[in-house]
């Protein structure tokens, strides 16, 4: 497909209010593609001047909102999934060329997307209270109530899915949302709301590009009841810090440095094509969930490193608009210069490099921010390539004998989002799993999520569950009730 058939937002400002707005400070913001440097299109954002305005609306439509049957909300969440499903082409290409992924690929996130948004819509029954026995002179039960308005900053990995995708549950729940998508990558978040945004009443669905800065004013208003935040450990923290003035509830989910572990019964070839699945080169490694650290057992060890550069070259960078394309770009040149630095550590503190590490430039790609996929053995725990999240193609293979050294090493880190276990043996599938410090645990298996599973990490890897009835409930208030019969 040529540039000339993507189809840009012809909407350039904010949604809020239930139409499109001009910000205070309309200075134009240049969109360009991470994998050809083209100019997209310009868009105005939001900024700190804005803020008590869009929050007053999406008070206003939580007002409305709050009150609309369940099952009419429902309704309209349906109907916001078959718009997704029937602009699943415009919307996954527009995606690819803004946010450096393949087109092939975002395709699934878009069909995702529109998927939550009905998994959701089904689920709004569900927001069940209890009840307390009390005597027959008393009634005492709980009912489930929407927060308010909702804060949602998506991260630029996968655009669509965070910022529309991740609507569905707190739209379920009642709450009016405000969604800050990423400043790398609008362009579907917009686009989509240009398609949806009549579906609700005013205030209800609010798009409102813009940075950092506007990010933090919007965490810290006093109206804003809850804060969502997918993305990096300092910027939930940052979160946290802000949201903490007013006591906002927050859900995290952010980084990980996550392990794959090999025991001496896999087959080498097994184990080789999942280490390169586990790391979603496709995505350029910008995937939280990434097994960027696989602990390989020494019976198989060189029998595996052998096996990776094939694995390894079944993903080419190339242009993401490409239906052939098997791995995109990186989001920016930041993201590139960071993964660049990590390489160029690991060689120094004298890790072993397998494939990669190198940007590639045939095909006209030395415009965008590409880099192979890189994969270095002999790494310890002492390197900052094993210990540090990257967000880039750059995955650590590290020898181990010692069972309970191993596991050590897997938890010793401040992330605890994935954990992958491979193994013939199930006992000690599960025995590892019970001791690994993650939030979601595979056994032959990587990166594929199960909807309706609850996806979420330990420690500084996030707060909260999402996929599940869980993030539904996170998105309600248990409110007591108590009846006096006896009067």
């Amino acid at each position: 497909m040529s540039q000339a058939e993507i189809v840009v937002p012809t909407q350039k400002g904010l949604f809020f209010g239930g139409r499109w707005q001009t910000p205070a400070e309309a200075k134009p913001v240049e969109i360009r593609s991470p994998a050809t440097g083209a100019l997209l299109t310009s868009i105005v954002e939001a900024s700190e001047r804005d803020v008590d305005a869009i929050v007053a609306s999406a008070r206003k439509g939580y007002a409305i909102w709050r009150d609309v049957h369940p099952f009419e909300r429902a309704k309209i969440l349906r109907e916001m999934a078959a718009i997704v499903r029937a602009n699943i082409e415009e919307l996954a290409l527009l995606e690819a060329i803004d946010c450096g992924n393949p087109v092939d690929e975002l395709r699934r996130d878009v069909e995702m997307s529109a998927w939550l948004l009905d998994f959701f819509a089904g689920l709004v029954t569900e927001m069940k209270g209890s009840s307390v026995p009390a005597g027959p002179n008393g009634l005492s039960f709980s009912v489930r109530e929407p927060y308010g308005v909702v804060l949602r900053i998506a991260p630029f990995n996968h655009p669509f899915i965070f910022s529309i995708g991740r609507t569905a549950a707190p739209l379920a729940a009642g709450n009016s949302i405000i969604v800050k998508p990423p400043e790398q990558a609008p362009l579907s978040a917009l686009r989509t709301t240009e398609l949806v945004g009549h579906l609700f009443p005013p205030g209800v669905l609010n798009m409102i590009p813009g940075d950092r800065h506007l990010g933090a004013a919007l965490t810290a208003h006093r109206d804003v009841a809850l804060v969502a935040v997918t993305g990096s450990v300092p910027t939930g923290k940052a979160v946290m810090r802000s949201a903490a003035d007013s006591l906002k509830r927050v859900l995290l989910e952010l980084g990980g440095k996550n392990a794959l572990v090999a025991m001496p019964d896999c087959d080498p070839e097994a184990v080789a094509s999942a280490m390169v699945r586990g790391m979603n080169y496709t995505w350029c490694g910008q995937s939280c969930g990434s097994t960027s650290r696989a602990f390989v057992h020494a019976d198989i060890y060189d029998a595996v490193i052998e096996r990776l550069p094939a694995h390894a070259a079944r993903y080419k960078p190339g242009v993401p608009t490409d239906p052939g394309t098997t791995m995109g770009s990186l989001v920016s040149q930041a993201q590139l210069d960071k993964s660049l630095a990590y390489i160029e550590g690991a060689k120094a503190e004298g890790a072993r490099l397998v494939c990669g590490g190198s940007r590639p430039v045939h095909d006209g790609l030395d415009k965008g921010f590409f880099l192979e996929p890189t994969i270095f053995a002999d790494v310890t725990m002492d390197m900052k390539v094993a210990r540090e999240e990257i967000f880039g193609p750059v995955m650590s293979v590290l020898r181990w004998t010692d069972e309970d050294e191993m596991m050590r090493q897997v938890n010793q880190v401040e992330y605890g989002l994935t954990f992958s276990i491979y193994t013939r043996d199930i006992v000690k599938a599960h025995r590892l799993a019970a001791r690994a410090e993650a939030g979601y645990c595979w056994v032959n298996e990587v990166s594929r999520h199960i909807v309706g599973s609850p996806f979420g990490g330990f420690k500084q890897s996030g707060i909260g569950r999402e996929e599940c009835l869980d993030e539904l409930l996170s998105y309600t208030q248990e409110k007591n009730i108590f009846v006096n019969l006896g009067i």
